[in-house]
């Protein structure tokens, strides 16, 4: 069994900070890409940004120059440092993870439950 479980969501101002993490654990043999998408009422699930296993990035032009995506030394944790945060960025944030579970072939994708952002006075 595999689990990417995030934390970390919350209510703040425009213009302010906020950190979200995820973790996968369970029968993990490797972890490839690990990213971070969001989904706002009303629209679909779009990327927000994604980190390589070998630590390349890459992001939506929203959040550029805002968010910053990382990976631990462990490789199983992904955080999303998000700044200057706006009205617009508030949505649910789901963590995904592409592994290969212990004595399986081949890779799958994994989701997290999701955390809500809400950016707003």
């Amino acid at each position: 069994q595999v689990q990417v479980v995030e934390s970390g969501g919350g209510l703040v101002q425009p213009g302010g900070s906020l950190t979200l993490s995820c973790l996968a654990s369970g029968r993990i043999f490797r972890i490839y890409d690990m990213g971070w998408y969001r989904q706002a009422p009303g629209n679909s699930r779009e990327l927000v940004a994604v980190i390589t296993n070998g630590g390349n990035t890459n992001y939506a032009d929203s959040v550029k120059g805002r968010f910053t995506v990382s990976r631990d030394g462990t490789k199983k944790m992904v955080y999303l440092q998000m700044n200057s945060l706006k009205p617009e960025d508030t949505a649910v944030y789901y963590c995904n993870a592409d592994i290969q579970e212990t004595n399986t072939p081949s890779m799958s994708d994994y989701w997290g439950q999701g955390t809500q952002v809400t950016v707003s006075s």
